[in-house]
C-alpha cells in the first residue's frame, strides 16, 4: 500500500485546510485509516482515524469540534477537515493505515510521507 497525503500548506490562524491521503495498491482493508502530526522534539501525537468497513471515527480532544475525518472508499481517499485552525496545530501531517488500535501509532502497517500545516498567529 502506498499513501499519498497533500493539501498542506501555509494558513492564517483561524482559516481552514483540508488534508487528503490517497491510497494505491492494495486497499484500506477492514482496519482503520488514521491522521497523526509531530513537531520536532516531539513524539507523534494521534489526531483523528476513521474506519473504513463502518466509517466510525474517533477524535482527538484537542482537536474535537474543530477537525473532522472523512472517507471515501470509492476513491480509497481519506480527508481530514481542520477548521479553526490554532498556531499549535503547526506540525507536519501522516497518514497510516492499517491498525486495529487507532490511536496507536506503533500498530499501523503503512505511513504516506507527511505534509506540513502552518499556522501563523
Amino acid at each position: 500500500v502506498q499513501l499519498q497525503a497533500s493539501g498542506g500548506g501555509l494558513v492564517q490562524a483561524g482559516g481552514s485546510l483540508r488534508l487528503s491521503c490517497a491510497a494505491s495498491g492494495r486497499t484500506y482493508g477492514d482496519y482503520a485509516v488514521g491522521w497523526f502530526r509531530q513537531v520536532p522534539g516531539k513524539e507523534r501525537e494521534f489526531v483523528a482515524a476513521v474506519t473504513r468497513r463502518t466509517g466510525t471515527t474517533i477524535i482527538a480532544d484537542s482537536v474535537k469540534g474543530r477537525f473532522t475525518i472523512s472517507r471515501d472508499n470509492a476513491v480509497h481517499t481519506v480527508y481530514l477537515q481542520m477548521n479553526s485552525l490554532k498556531p499549535e496545530d503547526t506540525a507536519v501531517y501522516y497518514c497510516a493505515v492499517g491498525s486495529t488500535s487507532p490511536t496507536v501509532a506503533a500498530t499501523y502497517s503503512y505511513w504516506g510521507q507527511g505534509t506540513l500545516v502552518t499556522v501563523s498567529s
